[in-house]
């Protein structure tokens, strides 16, 4: 059993010194190992419990043990729940009252179309994959099912500290990790050679009291609101807009077991269920939006007065319900574009590194899959000793362009679809029309987008195709509906339609 320290999602006694094998003693006499995660979200913990099974010694910080509470972070798509499966973390889904999702529907001023994830894009990734041909089992990822016809792949959605807290119970239960309750205040390096050794950290509970932890390797995963990220990397965070939260009790949603996207004149409007019970509504609000203003009533009043009005009848009561309740949260809507990092002894993951739109719901995806990726780079095959930071340094290079095929698409689509949905201008609002109707076309006209937002089909050409298809068919459109003689105006505007995608 691991070291605990402090307070834990179940608290358990820490291993007597009998019990403990050399590692855990070294971890907790000496503060030494063989890699420090600072963070213990979704790519910290799933990286420390990977990293833990192949041998290695693992020290996990994370600031507050308790469930985290956020209104994002709740939808994996079924290319995340592929490779949580992978990584052998799959049970974390269970006893969590997550819900399965089978796909989206979108509902363009009141006018909907549904769109299923595609069977065929689950199957082609798995002979991309290197596996058999046959169904992605919605109920049990990754069982491939001989001679029978394929099966549309799923995603779940769930309250996410439940989540992060069976990730966490997945930590303590390997014998390779110390998971403490720590605040992590610096960075410590060598004086001579520049490289990360550590870091120093103090006791949340007594902030008189400070520690060291020393590692091979130094992971920070601290998550969007990174301490350290300005530090090691050029790029900052740029947000244009936030998510408003609310948790909806017994909403009545339009199609169960399916995301939902409500456009309409203002930005988009998400709403999913994370329970049985549970329905998450977010509301994007762009920074500036003069109904959100004080003097209109601030961001309640825009949801009562603009959104409101505007979703399906059928979820109004309930998300007026939860209006009135007041529990509104906020969260800022964020894009980080990624970096390599070349510091000696250190890397930058997750959302602490990389971040975009998370109206597509790809973080979690990403993150999973990040650390797939790392598994067989920093596998003790490859990297015997993580202390040679020349090879570590290759192998995170190496990483940098590995991710690309399947981040690329990830980050593109989601900055791309909210500049889509949340269009304020007439040729964004020509090409979300153009949008709506590709998608009621069907098939590929759904299967492609769709499996590319899954995180299923990782090729950003057919990224560029269906991108490119939609600007032709908005163009069309405009064209169709325009009369002859505002012909050459429609031609010059078309120009910029395509400007625009």
């Amino acid at each position: 059993m691991p070291l605990i320290l402090d307070s834990s999602p179940s608290p358990s006694p820490p291993p007597s010194p009998l019990e403990s094998s050399p590692a855990t003693l070294r971890r907790r006499e000496h503060h030494e190992s063989d890699v420090v995660i600072v963070g213990a979200g979704i790519l910290g913990t799933s990286l420390a419990v990977t990293l833990a099974r192949q041998g290695r010694s693992v020290i996990l910080l994370e600031k507050s043990l308790k469930e985290p509470d956020r209104i994002v972070g709740e939808l994996l798509q079924p290319g995340g729940v592929q490779a949580l499966t992978e990584l052998g973390l799959r049970e974390c889904l269970e006893g969590i009252d997550a819900i399965r999702v089978k796909g989206y529907e979108v509902i363009y001023y009141g006018t909907r179309v549904h769109i299923p994830y595609p069977a065929n894009a689950a199957g082609d990734e798995r002979r991309r994959r290197g596996g058999s041909s046959g169904a992605f089992d919605g109920e049990n990822p990754g069982m491939m099912q001989e001679k029978l016809p394929l099966r549309r792949p799923e995603g779940r959605s769930f309250h996410h500290g439940r989540f992060i807290q069976q990730l966490r119970l997945a930590a303590m239960r390997e014998e390779n990790i110390s998971l403490i309750e720590r605040t992590v205040t610096g960075i410590v390096k060598n004086d001579w050679t520049g490289q990360v050794v550590g870091v120093e950290a103090e006791n949340p509970k007594n902030g008189s009291m400070k520690d060291v932890y020393f590692g091979q390797l130094t992971v920070l995963a601290d998550g969007y609101a990174s301490r350290f990220r300005k530090e090691f990397i050029p790029h900052a965070p740029v947000s244009k807009s936030k998510f408003y939260g609310l948790e909806l009790i017994d909403a009545d949603l339009p199609n169960e077991m399916h995301g939902h996207v409500v456009l309409g004149d203002g930005a988009p409007v998400l709403l999913y269920q994370i329970g049985t019970r549970e329905t998450r509504a977010l509301v994007d609000v762009r920074d500036g939006t003069p109904t959100a203003s004080v003097a209109s009533g601030g961001a309640k009043g825009h949801l009562r007065n603009v959104v409101l009005p505007s979703l399906p009848r059928c979820v109004q009561p309930s998300f007026a319900r939860a209006l009135d309740e007041g529990k509104l949260r906020s969260m800022p809507n964020s894009w980080l574009p990624p970096s390599t990092q070349q510091v000696p002894g250190m890397v930058l993951l997750g959302d602490a590194m990389n971040m975009r739109h998370p109206l597509t719901g790809g973080g979690m995806t990403v993150a999973f899959n990040d650390v797939l990726t790392l598994r067989d780079l920093l596998s003790p095959e490859n990297i015997p000793d993580l202390g040679n930071t020349a090879a570590v340094k290759r192998q995170m290079r190496r990483f940098h362009w590995r991710r690309k095929n399947l981040t690329s698409v990830i980050n593109i689509l989601a900055q791309a679809l909210y500049s889509l949905f949340a269009a304020n201008d007439p040729q964004l609002k020509a090409l979300q029309r153009g949008c709506f109707r590709y998608f009621q076309r069907g098939g590929s006209c759904i299967d492609g987008p769709v499996g590319l937002l899954a995180g299923i089909i990782r090729q950003p050409l057919v990224l560029f195709y269906h991108f490119f298809a939609v600007a032709l068919l908005a163009i069309w459109l405009a064209l169709r509906a325009s009369p002859a003689w505002k012909l050459p105006l429609t031609l010059l505007s078309s120009l910029g339609i395509f400007w625009k995608a």
